[in-house]
C-alpha cells in the first residue's frame, strides 16, 4: 500500500470564530498503479484533500501514511516525499517561475541534490514525455498557451520521478483538443510508466473514459468510492450533490425504458456503441 488517509479531519481557521470543517473523517487507500478520479462540486473538499497527500497541509487530526510511515511525524523527510508524490496545481502559473521552460523543469530534480548531468537528463526526458519539442526549451513558460503551460508544469513534476501523480483540474479552461491531449498523456504515463494517477475533475465524461476508480466528495466527506459503473449507478444521489452521470449513461437509461435490451450501466461512448450494435445486429 503506497498511500493511506486514515481518519483525517481538517478544520480551516481552527480555534477562531471563522472555523469550519473542510474534511471530515476521510479514510482512503491508494494502492500502487491505480488511475483514480476524485470528483465533487466546488467546496466539496477535493482540492483540500489533495494538498494533504504530500504534506503541503497537515490534518487537524488523523494520519496520512506513505508506505506505512506517517508523513507528518516530526522527523519524516517531506522533501523526499514530494519527489514521490507529485502535485500539479489547478493553475500552472502557481508552479512556474523560472526564466525559461528548461530551467523550470530542472528546478525540482536540482533541489534533490542530483548532479547537473542527471538533472538535465531528467528534464529532457520529462519534456519529451509531455510532448514538448526543444523549440520551447528557451521560451519563457509565461509566453506559452494554457495547454503548453500545463505540460511544462507536469514535466516539472515528472522530472522528480514520482510514484504518484496528483493533478487538480488539469484540463480546466482548455479547448477539447487540448483537454484530450492532456488526458491521453496521463493515460500513457499510467499505462506505460505504471505511475499512480489521482485526477481531480468536475467532468463526468473525463473520469468515465479514463479512470479505474472514482471517489466522490461532498461537504468534506467521501460519499462514494468504487468503479465508474458502481458510482454512476447512484446518478440520482449524484444529482442531489450537483453532479451527474456521463451523458451516455442517461441515453442508455432512456433506451432501456423504451424497451430496448441495452446495458444502462455503461459509462463510455465506446461501451454504449458496442452494446447498441449488439442489440441491432
Amino acid at each position: 500500500m503506497a498511500l493511506k488517509i486514515d481518519h483525517v479531519n481538517y478544520i480551516y481557521d481552527a480555534d477562531t470564530e471563522m472555523a469550519h470543517t473542510a474534511l471530515e473523517d476521510i479514510n482512503i487507500e491508494i494502492p500502487n498503479g491505480q488511475f483514480i478520479g476524485l470528483i465533487g462540486h466546488t467546496g466539496s473538499g477535493k482540492s483540500t484533500l489533495v494538498t494533504h497527500l504530500n504534506g503541503l497541509v497537515k490534518p487537524t487530526s488523523g494520519r496520512v501514511l506513505y508506505d506505512d510511515q506517517d508523513i507528518n511525524d516530526k522527523n519524516y523527510d517531506r522533501k523526499k516525499l514530494r519527489s514521490k508524490v507529485g502535485l500539479v496545481f489547478q493553475y500552472p502559473e502557481h508552479q512556474l517561475f523560472e526564466t525559461d521552460v528548461f530551467a523550470d523543469v530542472c528546478f525540482g530534480p536540482k533541489n534533490l541534490g542530483l548532479s547537473k548531468d542527471e538533472v538535465e537528463k531528467r528534464a529532457y526526458e520529462a519534456l519529451r514525455m509531455v510532448g514538448l519539442s526543444d523549440d520551447f526549451y528557451k521560451q519563457s513558460p509565461f509566453d506559452l498557451s494554457g495547454g503548453q503551460k500545463r505540460r511544462v508544469a507536469i514535466a516539472g513534476v515528472l522530472a522528480m520521478e514520482p510514484e504518484i501523480l496528483v493533478l487538480d483540474e488539469p484540463t480546466a479552461g482548455l479547448d477539447p483538443k487540448g483537454k484530450n491531449e492532456i488526458l491521453d498523456l496521463l493515460k500513457k504515463l499510467h499505462e506505460q510508466r505504471g505511475i499512480t494517477v489521482v485526477l481531480v475533475s468536475h467532468s463526468m465524461e473525463d473520469v468515465a473514459n479514463y479512470v479505474d476508480r472514482i471517489i466522490v466528495m461532498d461537504h468534506g466527506k467521501v460519499q462514494f468510492d468504487g468503479q465508474p459503473r458502481e458510482v454512476f449507478a447512484h446518478y440520482k444521489e449524484l444529482e442531489k450533490m450537483g453532479l451527474a452521470a456521463p451523458q451516455v449513461t442517461y441515453i442508455m437509461k432512456d433506451l432501456k425504458e423504451k424497451g430496448f435490451n441495452v446495458d444502462d450501466t455503461v459509462t463510455t461512448l465506446e461501451e454504449a456503441t458496442d452494446d447498441i450494435m449488439k442489440e441491432f445486429s
